[in-house]
């Protein structure tokens, strides 16, 4: 999933060198945090969280075909 959400996110920003995700454990699932530049939020984001939200639901399905949860958190 890690490798999905980097390909998506290089692909809708300025700088792709600055994407980076970290992947952390809990009790409920994984939970995906994805960072990049300050200049490039407004585009992983979209007009009024529309791209921010297809992502969330592109990787949600995947995740639940190989049985795992997984949340998206895109953090600045």
């Amino acid at each position: 999933m890690k490798e999905l959400l980097l390909y998506m996110a290089k692909n809708l920003v300025d700088d792709p060198e600055s994407v980076t995700v970290n992947e952390i454990e809990d009790e409920e699932g994984k939970i995906l945090e994805l960072h990049v530049a300050p200049g490039d939020m407004g585009k992983v984001i979209g007009r009024q969280g529309r791209i921010a939200k297809e992502i969330r639901t592109i990787v949600k399905t995947v995740a639940q075909r190989t049985g795992e949860k997984i949340t998206v958190e895109i953090v600045d």
